[in-house]
């Protein structure tokens, strides 16, 4: 029996999908949950937040205020990524009649809610990493809200107009958009060269991941798929579904098992994407509870200040007798924006451990910190984290010996842990928006990826393939701490399986997918840099 083509009427239409949603339970026991869920973590939220701002003193109920709008927006931009991004997860249990859609839907909700709790939040900081570090010392001031606002309104827009067309874009490649937009805007406006204020290096690593994740969908997923035929000689796997009869249990199970495992990879993946923004406004509007990691003991700050004498000394190895520095501060400043050494550069990074370690050591411990100094020595420890994390990149910066090397990294750990941390009321509350988003707006994207990219109805091994391929490349990308796209690797995949069977495809679908990739990136640089120099204009 031929596989059936798909009728371009009812692609058009979506009436598959239509028809299998008319026909679907609406999967009352996993809304329930879901909905158990969310007030649960609701009430987590409220309680945590309201235990760390107990501690703060605020005399103005401004900040309050900006907290409550960023995070509305922070939250809103990983809803929108839930049924942006999601919806490729489920598109194949549906397609393959594994699932209901309905069921499919708040499935993946939970899984996505799931990835995100267990998530280590590496993603999050190498998005962060491509900030420009001027502005998140100065993200307690008008220039570091004009960017946080406008990293994530430009976002938000970019994917909402590509999901209204129904495109598969990526929230990833719209994200890393933004953030070159903001960092060549803000290097404009001071009038330096645009490009200086972006780390580059940073940036084709994480683009290199986006650009080859594409790749290693299509490639993997056809070898996947052309494995399936050399091993399951099974021919109801390779033929579209007849009716609304689900597949053999097996091939079911494993799409079932890919599908959770897809939506899981995309919470723990895409879910952080999130998470170092919405710190970035927590330590610009409330400091006082989130600038520093106050779970950090006495103990530790006790090692640090050893470990920090060791590097200070290790520093003079490098230091020129001659140089002097009047303030450490504007100096690595000037270094982590321009990224051009000059030997004062290390004299001053000497300065700061030092003046770090004494204001730990004096202290106690992180959380005795007092409320007035907090955001200072956030920025002191995040300073000089970036300085040291630049230095062996530099253009003239002297090499360090293996032991100097090691030294610096253990100490570079301490003050990451201090400063780069996530806590668990966060990763809830993502959770819940990209949860929630995955069960409102998650059915045009379904029907591109279900229906608009083969010329035929997708087979239970194209599905398997396809989603196997995604689950397993995401997953290796959040373990190196690579933003990928759900989107890209689960779209790219179905077309290889379409390749692989010469069922051929639908160069309308593929051609606007492509445009969409092309024109991510530049469309949201533009956007951000507009709406940041428009921003600054107001918080003047």
């Amino acid at each position: 029996m031929a596989t059936p083509v798909v009728n371009p009427a009812t692609i058009a239409s979506g009436s598959i999908l239509d028809q299998k949603m008319a026909k679907s339970n609406p999967g009352k026991w996993g809304i329930i949950l879901f909905v158990l869920m969310l007030l649960g973590g609701v009430t987590y939220i409220v309680t945590k937040l309201s235990d760390d701002l107990s501690i703060v003193h605020q005399a103005s109920i401004y900040p309050y205020v900006l907290l409550g709008l960023a995070l509305l927006i922070a939250l809103g931009f990983e809803f929108v990524n839930g049924f942006h991004d999601t919806a490729n997860a489920v598109a194949t249990c549906i397609y393959t009649h594994s699932l209901e859609p309905h069921v499919a839907v708040v499935y993946s909700g939970i899984m996505n809610f799931i990835g995100v709790l267990l998530s280590s939040g590496t993603v999050a900081f190498a998005i962060i990493s491509l900030l420009p570090v001027e502005l998140i010392l100065k993200v307690s001031k008008g220039s570091g809200f004009s960017m946080v606002f406008a990293l994530l309104v430009a976002a938000i827009l970019w994917n909402l107009a590509t999901w209204y067309r129904g495109l598969p874009a990526s929230s990833s490649h719209t994200m890393i958009g933004s953030i070159l937009g903001v960092g060549v805007a803000n290097q404009l406006m001071q009038g330096n060269s645009g490009t200086s204020g972006v780390d580059w290096e940073q940036v084709t690593k994480v683009f290199k991941a986006l650009l080859i994740s594409p790749l290693v969908g299509f490639g993997c997923a056809a070898l996947v798929f052309l494995l399936f035929k050399l091993v399951a000689r099974d021919p109801r796997l390779y033929k579209a579904p007849e009716g609304t009869a689900p597949p053999p249990f097996y091939i079911r199970m494993l799409l079932i098992l890919t599908c959770g495992g897809v939506s899981y990879a995309h919470g723990s993946n895409d879910g952080q994407k999130g998470m170092g923004l919405i710190m970035l406004i927590l330590v610009g509007t409330v400091p006082t509870a989130y600038a520093l990691n106050h779970t950090v003991s006495a103990k530790e700050v006790e090692t640090f200040a050893a470990v920090s004498t060791q590097v200070a000394g290790a520093l003079s190895n490098y230091t020129d007798s001659s140089t002097v520095v009047q303030d450490s501060g504007p100096e690595l400043e000037k270094f982590v924006s321009t990224k051009k050494y000059e030997p004062a550069v290390i004299l001053a990074l000497q300065q700061m451990i030092g003046d770090i370690r004494n204001e730990a050591t004096s202290y106690g411990s992180l959380g005795q910190v007092p409320q007035e100094m907090q955001a200072n020595v956030r920025n002191q420890m995040y300073l000089t984290s970036e300085t040291l994390r630049l230095l062996p990149k530099a253009q003239g910066a002297p090499k360090m010996t293996d032991a100097d090397g090691k030294a610096v990294a253990n100490y570079k750990k301490f003050l990451d842990k201090s400063t780069k941390f996530i806590p668990n009321w966060v990763k809830v509350a993502v959770a819940l928006a990209l949860g929630l988003g995955t069960m409102v707006g998650w059915k045009r994207i379904v029907v591109t990826v279900g229906e608009k990219i083969g010329k035929t109805h997708l087979t239970y091994a194209q599905g398997a393939s396809a989603e196997l391929v995604a689950m397993c490349t995401i997953l290796a990308a959040d373990t190196y701490g690579l933003p990928v796209s759900t989107t890209h690797v689960l779209s790219s995949g179905v077309a290889g399986t379409m390749a692989a069977n010469r069922s051929g495809l639908q160069m309308s679908t593929i051609r606007d997918i492509a445009a969409a990739w092309v024109f991510t990136l530049p469309a949201a640089a533009l956007l951000s840099g507009g709406l940041f120099w428009l921003f600054n204009l107001i918080a003047k």
